[in-house]
Parts: structure tokens; sequence; C-alpha cells
């Protein structure tokens, strides 16, 4: 009985994520209602609290499910054996490419904030920051007499920097660049970094 009850749970679960998913690609993140989800899954409101905390909580693992594939979508095996400047120039292209295709969704990656006083959890944390493994292997090589420590801090870094181009340039915002040239300033200004790197 138990299992049973276990596994209805964990079908609730999994059927609440993809219909909080859905209303954020379709409506946003700010218009994300408990209500409009459980309704969707045929549930009550109630039955939400009975497998997440709150509507920030489901948020949350909408966001561990949209950083599973953007992880995915970046692991380009195809690029492993280029040269680290190609690998940065494509997760610059790749981090582009999903966030034009998955608009709302990477949108809510960096727009949900949870309630004052309860940070998000550590091991949510901890997925966001897989990107910057994924940068610092690259330049690893192209600066090998980096610490580590320092490293990690350009990754972070670099990751700023074509997060904010792309940013701003996707809400149009006066000094973002047009979609039309995003690609190509984006793969230019990574070309330009790793250059430096490698020549210092």
């Amino acid at each position: 009985m138990a299992r049973k009850t276990q596994e209805k749970r964990e079908d609730l679960k999994l059927r609440l994520i993809e219909a909080a998913r859905n209303r954020i690609i379709s409506d946003g993140l700010a218009n994300l209602r408990a209500r409009d989800v459980t309704q969707d899954v045929g549930c009550s409101l109630g039955g939400l609290y009975t497998v997440f905390t709150d509507l920030d909580d489901l948020v949350i693992h909408v966001n561990s499910a949209t950083l599973k594939v953007l992880e995915a979508s970046l692991a380009l095996a195809e690029a492993k054996d280029r040269t680290p400047t190609d690998r940065l120039r494509n997760l610059a292209r790749g981090y582009l490419h999903f966030a034009v295709s998955h608009r709302n969704l990477w949108k809510s990656l960096f727009d949900h904030q949870p309630p004052a006083g309860r940070p998000s959890p550590e091991w949510h944390l901890e997925e966001h920051m897989f990107l910057m493994g994924v940068i610092a292997e690259p330049l690893a090589e192209l600066q090998p007499d980096m610490s580590e420590t320092a490293r990690a801090i350009r990754a972070r870094t670099l990751f700023g920097a074509v997060h904010g181009i792309v940013s701003i340039s996707l809400e149009g915002r006066f000094v973002g660049l047009p979609i039309e040239s995003l690609e190509q300033e984006l793969d230019d200004f990574i070309v330009t970094v790793a250059a430096g790197a490698a020549a210092r």
C-alpha cells in the first residue's frame, strides 16, 4: 500500500512539473498560478502541497529540468576534440540558441526568486554551477598556469558577459544587439577573449 501511495505521489509530482513547465512556456513565469497548474492536471489545489512545499518549490523543480535540457544541449560531442577557442565558441552559440528556442524557460532560470529568508536549496544551486565547469575546461587549456580558484572566477565572468549580451539583446534593450548580428558578435567576442587569454 505504501509503495502504491508513493508511486501516485511521484506520478502527480511529474505531472505538476510538466503542467507548470507548459504554463511557463506559454504564459511566462510571472503569470504562473497554482490553481491553473492543478486544474491542468485535474487535482485539487491541496494536491500540489502534498508533493511540493509551495509554488516556488514547484518552479525550482521546473528550473531543474530546464537546466538538464540546457546541459544536454551544450554537451556537444562533435566539439570535444576541437581547440579550446572553438569549444568556447560552441558553448556561446549553444547558449544563445537555447535562450532563443526556450525563451520563457530560460528566463525563468534567472527571474525566479525564492521567498525572502528561504534560499534556493543547495542541490539546485549546484545544478546552476555545471556551466561554470564546462567553461573552465577550455580555459584551463588556454591558461594552464591559472589557479583552479582563479579559473572558476574567470568562468563565471565569461558566463556573465555572454549571458548579459544575450539577455539585453533578447529583451530588446537599447544597447542590445539586433538578433541577426547577435551570433556573429558573440562569436567574435569569444575569439577575442580566448586570444587574450592565450596571449597572457
